[in-house]
């Protein structure tokens, strides 16, 4: 017995010096200074991982500042700054490449924290609410700075044309708008679409500028329209009236631009059910709607009406073979519902960082056509 006690004993005393041994902390001391400092001079240049491990360990020792610790300091703040930097642009192209718009705008603050104004992570950030819906909120002001950028003459990369990136950061702004002001939308769509883009080929696009005249400009106008119903006729109604055919006329040309851009019979289908009952509303007869339809790419999408403060002088009617003005009650019941709805919900997509999936904006059911009821009101 007793000799283990003894053994035990032995075995103690090896673990109480070997404590110390062990578990020593460094001592700030000018031979770790010297040695330390000097591996952190040495390694500067030529191993540079090497001289931040020993910046870093002298900066933890030596925790009083000395005539080492500026020098130090400054070099592990810029090697942690290069080496984030680094890091955070892997990152960030992984998450270009694999779609990820949530991670694009998390890794993008960080970059643009050390380079505010790089052109190609500003856009790529303002471009992800057309990937991803959820995003659309935090790629509003990286869009409205990217158009800045673009316009002061930074490089539009990664799109292929400065117009194309314009056109695609516009109509982030008309998305985002829309869904709070349709009407302040619609000169964001009208600038997308008049921009050299995939975007002119994209029916849904165009539907979702005829939507935002009906549920803006066509909804308002018509409601202001009510008032004169059943009454007679005077210059305040026919000024109202041609303020509403206005917007009605974009509407109508909105749409046709939708139906001439689909490629697909049924969303084509779709839309034009919709368009005829509207053309048939402001111009009495669908004469002249597939003249329009045929020839309406072929011009600049127009700019948004200027509201009319006196009525304009007559001219020739609007639309081809058009021979009457509008039905007036007519359209101030129903524009403003197939203007809400537009020509179904397109399915078809914008693709990632602004390139068009060139697929067709595809109802989700094809739209039953809108009765619309005649009515006593008098034409304008």
């Amino acid at each position: 017995m007793k000799p283990t006690i003894k053994l035990l004993a032995f075995t103690a005393i090896l673990a109480i010096f070997a404590v110390p041994v062990f578990g020593q902390a460094k001592e700030c001391n000018d031979e770790f200074k010297s040695a330390t400092y000097s591996k952190w001079y040495d390694n500067r240049q030529k191993d540079q991982a090497a001289a931040y491990e020993a910046a870093k360990e002298y900066l933890a020792v030596c925790t009083t500042d000395d005539q080492y610790s500026a020098a130090l300091k400054k070099f592990k703040a810029a090697y942690e700054a290069a080496t984030a930097d680094v890091t955070n642009k892997k990152q960030f192209d992984e998450a270009f490449q694999k779609k990820n718009y949530a991670e694009q705008i998390r890794v993008g603050k960080a970059l643009l924290a050390t380079d505010p104004d790089n052109p190609v992570v500003t856009i790529i950030m303002g471009l992800a609410g057309l990937g991803d819906p959820n995003q659309m909120a935090e790629s509003v002001p990286y869009a409205k700075r990217s158009i800045e950028l673009i316009e002061g003459g930074k490089p539009f990369a990664p799109l292929p044309s400065k117009d194309a990136a314009l056109a695609y950061l516009n109509y982030v702004l008309a998305k985002s708008t829309v869904k709070t002001d349709a009407t302040a939308a619609i000169p964001y769509f009208v600038k997308a679409l008049r921009l050299e883009s995939d975007l002119k080929k994209n029916p849904l696009v165009y539907n979702e500028l005829a939507a935002a005249y009906g549920e803006g400009p066509v909804a308002k106008l018509s409601e202001e329209y009510k008032k004169f119903v059943g009454q007679p006729e005077s210059p305040e109604s026919k000024l109202a009236l041609a303020n509403l055919n206005q917007a009605i006329d974009r509407q109508i040309d909105a749409f046709a631009r939708a139906a001439a851009a689909s490629t697909n019979p049924t969303d084509k289908k779709a839309v034009m059910d919709v368009l005829e009952g509207l053309y048939k509303d402001r111009n009495g007869k669908t004469d002249g709607l597939p003249e329009l339809v045929a020839s309406v790419l072929s011009k600049p999408v127009p700019d948004v009406p200027t509201p009319l403060t006196s009525l304009p002088t007559p001219t020739a009617p609007v639309n081809p073979g058009s021979t009457s003005s509008t039905n007036a009650g007519t359209s101030a019941n129903t524009a403003t519902k197939t203007g809400n709805t537009g020509a179904g919900n397109g399915a078809g997509s914008t693709g990632a960082q602004g390139t068009t999936t060139g697929t067709t904006a595809k109802p989700a059911a094809t739209p039953t056509p809108v009765k619309k009821p005649r009515s006593n009101y008098r034409r304008g």
